[in-house]
């Protein structure tokens, strides 16, 4: 999920349905060239290091002497779980999905969620479970990415010897400046993304295609029969395998994920245009190296083995990327600089990514508010969070120094891809069964080979937990238990809410004994339009006035990425100066009520902004033995509560308009 990480133009009805002129034509190749940088960024540089670590284990964990059939058997399983997992699953069915335009794991279990008519436990949990594995991913992306690049200097002739004492302060450099500009938004470089990525698509391809001249036998690899005989031969070795074959696929989820921003035909045109042939050429090319090599890297393992034993070491220094080794000499320094540019944009579209996961979150009521900064005035995608953001860098500093190494980190990676995806796999049997109302058995049948699939990956990844699986599956269970009581603490909050006095009733009493009415319009903000705000009965309590105009205002978030302008805004006369006004959002747009109040006029209600006060309730919570939750959940409740960004803020309300009256509530 990586959404609105480059300057990227917006899908049109021309670019998604086909249009004509030169202008359409124009403008869905922009998008096209965009969703390169954007959507395949992460997918593209896999091959840095899934070829490698694959072929790693048939070193390590196999007989130490890699033989040509095992090679091809390698090539053949990655190529096939690109056509399976990304071309099959995603391009062809996962796509189709699409929640009113938008894609992603929220979006998804959104469109289930209404395929189902409600939200059940069981639906809530694999959603809440599929986004958090993605923040697992957000946290190693980068770190995994930049570290394997750089490693790339290992590889340049004139630094071989000298360069390994700075290839991790080099790779933290370029990740905290990743991450500091955060701020800024991509603005000017985002327009570059696109075309760098492609020009990394391409020079990979080129690489595979210069390899596989000097050995066309690799083709073989195409075959599924390698794969297979492979995974018969080995069998143990194979489930090793899997783990970092499944590095070929990461990233697939960003295909759905930035459906909204692309349009679906542009993202599958650049995938069968460029992408597809590109990966496939370069692991082509990896093997093919590797074949012609055979020998040499044989020898030089068995060396680096005997010298581990000798000293008694339990791992064997022995530092092999096909990747860089099989250019040329004189363009390995460029090639280097060309994947770091290509991991920093990698990354950057997992930390958007990462931004709009959390805003839909947030809009959906699974997290706390936060702040949300925009960076751009017309790209709507463009957003900043600096509490995710600075978070973020926190937890891919510990990760890099932790680990220190692509290798070490990619036995930490698989699980968070492999576990969201599975997710994912589940609710696209309910839309298929529900939503688009196929037999049961049908749905089954077309999900069940990838739900097999996906399990084999992850129980292969499920074997690395203590070698650093278990970050992402602490990362992830952390996340879970903060939305479930995020939302749980919420609704019981708002079972509490719901005793307080009904606004009838209290307009009712007013009427009989009316209070002082002072100029002005007063705008009291609440979740439940049937009950008098707290703020409002503050306000009477102490102050024992009422502005002449009342505006009890609502804001509602829907399951569906953007709110129709039918529905934006609803107003009905409560009683004479008294308005009930519902303003509705949808979870990817940022809820700015002045804005939206602004435009409200235009279906009658007037009001002048300069004369108008913001009433909002600030509620001290505070933790009960009776509350209907743990003591301990009250208490991350609480805290979630507290450092939660005021509504002042959230909602775009002027600072200087806004007061805030508060009581204590029980949870």
């Amino acid at each position: 999920m990586a959404q609105a990480s480059a300057d990227a133009p917006k899908p049109d009805k021309n670019a998604g349905s086909g249009g004509h002129g030169p202008a359409a034509h124009a403008g869905f190749w922009a998008l096209v060239i965009g969703s390169i940088g954007v959507v395949y960024g992460d997918i593209g540089t896999s091959p840095l290091y899934a070829f490698k670590e694959s072929f790693a284990h048939l070193l390590t964990e196999g007989r130490g002497v890699a033989q040509a059939e095992e090679v091809l058997g390698i090539i053949s399983l990655i190529f096939w779980a690109l056509m399976i997992v990304v071309t099959l699953k995603y391009i062809v069915i996962v796509m189709q999905m699409d929640n009113k335009g938008e894609g992603g794991t929220l979006s998804l279990m959104a469109l289930a969620q209404r395929a189902l008519g409600k939200r059940t436990p069981l639906l809530f949990l694999v959603g809440v479970a599929g986004a958090s594995m993605f923040y697992g991913d957000a946290l190693i992306t980068p770190a995994i990415s930049v570290l394997s690049a750089v490693e790339g200097l290992r590889a340049v002739p004139a630094l071989e010897d000298s360069i390994d004492p700075f290839i991790l302060p080099i790779g933290i450099g370029i990740l905290v400046g990743l991450f500091a500009i955060q701020s800024r938004g991509t603005g000017v470089m985002g327009r570059y993304f696109g075309p760098i990525t492609a020009i990394w698509f391409i020079t990979m391809g080129a690489l595979g295609a210069y390899q596989i001249m000097s050995n066309p036998g690799v083709f073989a690899a195409l075959s599924p029969l390698h794969a297979i005989s492979f995974m018969i031969e080995h069998r143990f070795l194979t489930f090793v395998v899997l783990g970092s074959v499944f590095l070929a696929v990461t990233g697939a989820e960003a295909l759905y994920a930035d459906m909204g921003h692309f349009g679906r035909r542009p993202i599958r045109v650049a995938w069968v245009g460029l992408v597809l042939p590109a990966l496939t050429l370069n692991y082509l090319g990896q093997g093919a190296f590797v074949l012609g090599q055979l020998d040499v890297i044989n020898a030089e393992y068995s060396i680096a083995r005997e010298a581990a034993r000798a000293v008694g070491a339990d791992t064997v220094a022995f530092e092999f990327s096909p990747f860089f080794e099989m250019a040329p000499e004189m363009l390995r320094l460029p090639l280097v600089i060309l994947a770091t540019a290509a991991t920093v944009i990698a990354s950057q579209a997992v930390i958007s990514g990462a931004f709009s996961l959390t805003q839909q979150a947030i809009q959906l009521g699974l997290l706390p508010r936060m702040e949300i900064r925009r960076t751009s005035e017309t790209q709507a995608g463009q957003i900043y969070m600096p509490q995710v953001n600075w978070l973020l860098l926190a937890g891919v500093l510990v990760l890099t120094l932790a680990f220190g190494s692509s290798t070490r980190l990619a036995a930490a990676y698989g699980i968070s891809i492999t576990g969201e995806m599975l997710m994912s796999t589940i609710m696209v049997f309910i839309v298929i069964w529900k939503l688009w109302k196929r037999p049961v058995a049908l749905a089954a049948a077309i999900v069940t080979p990838f739900l097999i699939i996906e399990l084999i990956f992850l129980s292969s990844n499920l074997q690395r937990v203590w070698s650093g699986g278990f970050v992402p599956l602490l990362l992830a269970v952390g996340l879970i238990i903060m939305m479930w009581t995020w939302v749980r603490g919420s609704r019981l909050l708002a079972e509490t809410v719901r005793r307080d006095e009904p606004l009838a009733k209290l307009f009712e009493t007013l009427s009989h004994h009316p209070p002082h009415r002072v100029r002005g319009a007063a705008i009291f903000l609440t979740g439940d339009p049937d009950v008098a705000p707290a703020a409002l009965m503050h306000n009477l309590k102490h102050n024992q006035v009422l502005h002449e105009q009342i505006i009890i205002l609502t804001v509602r978030t829907i399951n569906a990425p953007r709110a129709p302008e039918s529905e934006r805004v609803k107003i009905e006369d409560f009683m004479p100066d008294v308005k009930r006004v519902q303003l509705t959002f949808g979870f990817m747009e940022t809820p700015n009520v002045v804005k939206a109040l602004t435009e409200a006029r235009k279906h009658g209600l007037k009001f002048d902004i300069m004369k108008t006060s913001f009433f909002l309730s600030r509620r001290t919570i505070v933790p009960s033995e009776k509350s209907g939750m743990p003591l301990w959940q009250d208490h991350l409740f609480i805290f979630l509560a507290r450092n939660a960004t005021n509504a002042t803020d959230f909602f775009h309300i002027p600072s200087g308009r806004a007061v805030e009256l508060g009581n204590q509530v029980m949870v």
